[in-house]
């Protein structure tokens, strides 16, 4: 029997996970990182990614998340993120049309803060489209 932990998944508008599972991946700036029970403490920076979750009963899931922080304690994981969605819950028009609108954007010679949402926009609207496909 896999060993478990608690993993919540907290947005600012929600609590979008709570439950036992066996695995969590996410994207750090380094690469990609999956934990399991009894991982080592530790906080780092997550990118926006696709999380992917293996639950209890040993089926893998996946969801959308922005950027965010991954805290690693003894009593199980908490990921912290701006937006997380699942697959069924991604309007795959609107993100086209978020995509479209974010490389536009890079393509106009802007400022550097702009230019940094506009790639951070590009990556969220990707991101949201990857996982969309997935569900089929």
């Amino acid at each position: 029997m896999p060993k478990l932990f608690e993993l919540n998944i907290f947005t600012p508008e929600r609590l979008f996970f709570s439950d036992q599972v066996e695995a969590l991946t996410v994207l750090l700036p380094d690469g990609g990182i999956t934990f399991l029970a009894d991982h080592i403490p530790f906080i780092a920076p997550v990118m926006v990614s696709t999380i992917r979750i293996k639950k209890a009963d040993g089926e893998w899931v996946e969801a959308f998340a922005s950027e965010g922080f991954v805290d690693v304690h003894r009593d199980g994981v908490r990921l912290f993120v701006q937006t997380s969605e699942w697959p069924d819950e991604i309007d795959a028009r609107r993100a086209e049309e978020a995509k479209i609108r974010a490389e536009e954007l890079l393509r106009q010679k802007r400022s550097v803060s702009e230019y940094r949402k506009s790639k951070i926009d590009l990556a969220r609207a990707m991101e949201r489209l990857r996982v969309t496909k997935t569900k089929k």
